[in-house]
């Protein structure tokens, strides 16, 4: 949309019009969302810091004196905002891994292949601050911002950018370098990663850095390498994910609007994009949502002269005709709310001792499972997929190969659930962390060893064993999400009586360890960690939950 379009815009929304400010929220939010989420990489603030940046600019809005210069004086808000952010911190804090990873959500979302999938992920070995400006120089290759405007967001000149930029581009190929051999094969590389715990730092980016100069097979790109900035030209903003809420609350004097008619609505109106659906208290709008909401003690809005679908109710204004009243009639039913249910399965367990007999198995009603795989569903890619309907157990058997290719496991996911689905049994004799003595090819545990290097589980999630057991009462498909280590699963139809055999009977040669109950056979049984109703386009951004 060209300057002149913008600064109409924002004239008009620094008067007070309402439709105006909506066009400003929802034009330049996605600009705020890239910055914020690549320079915290998705970490769980993000939400936080994008939405402080809006209700600054929107709250200040009328102290801007040039229209000209509000995406500028947007990015500096952001940039300020992301800063203060990191000085509030906490020790505590400073280890959280990412919520959702923005580098993966920009590969996925962008459709990022080859080496423009190579910078987006090399971001992740950044530190903070290169990070930081690395959101800002990758919208000034994709032509969303300027190097003027990047230099005043970070309050710099032109020629200190100049020089920040260089030394961050330095930094970001060095981190190409890693992601390339991280692909690759190099034994001397696995050897060293064996006790990687699969998050990037500084400290491993430099371990890394220094294998990869004296490496003859990690130190040859195998292809010639493009430039970063000749890669990112074009690419487009990572859309804002879906289900994205913008909650803007203002004060007394809503929004910049004192001395007119105001935003004062509970909702503002409809966004002047397409596809627009109203809720109590909502504007979703194209997989995202802005909610602007005022405090309690605020007097209720005035209605409009002319009503509008977006309106809230209140009071009548005195020009306003009044509405006959509606003859009583039955009161309707409360519409029933969907029953949450399951507990919290990503709070890491102990495993039992070898010798530990697990609980009684509940019982459950069983017709039966179909599977769009047949009885054995071999999974052993990314993006294999089989769905399964009906009422009855679901045997999930787990295979880790970090001998081919170790590294963090990207969980597989449960989507499109209709109905319900428990995590009710955990067997097979062994969690995949369990020793394995006199393990060939350099194992020393289901998830690897130090010869061969370990798959890394995400923080926060459960432990497997080799099989999973789960009972489904609706449908649901299971994704395989292969990404970084190696592993295949086997997804069979099964029932009660051979869950209980497997979690009691232990192997003929001796139990190495009986299973685990974890069914309490009501709606509290736990539920997988990665399961969600909808479909996503990518299953792999399914973030990780524990009711449903």
């Amino acid at each position: 949309m060209d300057s002149q379009h913008w600064r109409a815009t924002i004239t008009a929304a620094q008067s007070g019009d309402r439709q105006a400010l909506d066009e400003l929220v929802a034009g330049w939010l996605p600009l705020v969302y890239n910055i914020v989420g690549r320079a915290l990489n998705g970490h769980a603030d993000v939400d936080d810091v994008v939405q402080e940046t809006m209700l600054r600019a929107v709250g200040n809005l009328g102290s801007l004196r040039d229209p000209d210069s509000f995406r500028s004086w947007l990015v500096a808000i952001a940039m300020r905002q992301i800063r203060d952010r990191a000085r509030r911190r906490t020790p505590d804090h400073l280890e959280e891994a990412p919520a959702a990873d923005f580098a993966e959500l920009t590969v996925l979302r962008l459709h990022l292949e080859g080496q423009r999938r190579e910078v987006a992920e090399a971001v992740r070995w950044l530190d903070d601050d290169d990070r930081q400006l690395l959101s800002l120089w990758w919208l000034e290759v994709a032509g969303e911002l300027t190097r003027r405007e990047l230099a005043a967001a970070v309050g710099i000149t032109r020629q200190h950018a100049a020089v920040r930029v260089q030394r961050m581009k330095e930094r970001l190929e060095t981190s190409r370098g890693i992601v390339r051999a991280l692909d690759g094969a190099c034994p001397d590389l696995r050897e060293l990663t064996g006790r990687w715990n699969g998050r990037p730092d500084s400290v491993w980016r430099k371990r890394l850095a220094r294998h990869i100069r004296g490496c003859g097979y990690c130190g040859d790109p195998r292809e010639s390498v493009v430039p970063a900035e000749r890669l990112l030209v074009g690419i487009a903003l990572v859309p804002l994910p879906a289900g994205f809420t913008l909650s803007l609350a203002f004060g007394g004097k809503t929004a910049v609007a004192a001395g007119s008619a105001g935003w004062s609505a509970k909702l503002l109106g409809a966004l002047t994009k397409p596809a627009v659906a109203m809720t109590a208290g909502a504007t979703i709008v194209a997989g995202g949502a802005y909610v602007v909401t005022q405090p309690p003690d605020t007097p209720p809005p005035r209605a409009e002269a002319t009503p509008t679908a977006a309106a809230t109710t209140g009071p009548p204004s005195p020009s306003a005709r009044p509405t006959p009243k509606p003859k009583p009639g039955p009161t309707p039913p409360p519409s029933k709310k969907a029953d949450v249910y399951g507990t919290v399965v990503d709070a890491v367990d102990r495993a039992p001792d070898p010798d530990t007999r697990p609980a009684a198995l509940p019982r459950r009603p069983e017709t039966g499972v179909t599977s769009t795989g047949g009885p054995k569903a071999v999974m052993q890619h990314r993006g294999d997929s089989v769905t399964l309907t009906g009422r009855g157990y679901v045997l999930v058997r787990w295979q880790i190969s970090p001998k081919s290719r170790p590294g963090a496991l990207v969980m597989p996911s449960w989507t499109g659930l209709k109905g319900k689905l428990f995590h009710v049994a955990s067997g097979g004799w062994r969690r995949m962390d369990d020793p394995l003595p006199g393990a060939p090819n350099g194992y020393a545990t289901g998830m690897g060893g130090p010869d061969i290097g370990y798959a890394v589980l995400p923080p926060g999630t459960q432990q497997m064993w080799q099989n999973e057991y789960f009972y489904l009462d609706g449908t649901v498909t299971l994704t395989q999400n292969e990404r970084g280590c190696d592993y295949g699963l086997t997804v069979f139809p099964s029932d009660r009586q051979t869950v209980d055999e497997d979690i009691n009977e232990g192997p003929a040669q001796g139990a190495v360890r009986y299973g685990l109950v974890r069914d309490t056979g009501t709606d509290s049984a736990p539920v997988p960690q990665y399961v969600t109703r909808s479909t996503p386009a990518d299953p792999a951004t399914v973030p990780q939950r524990s009711r449903v």
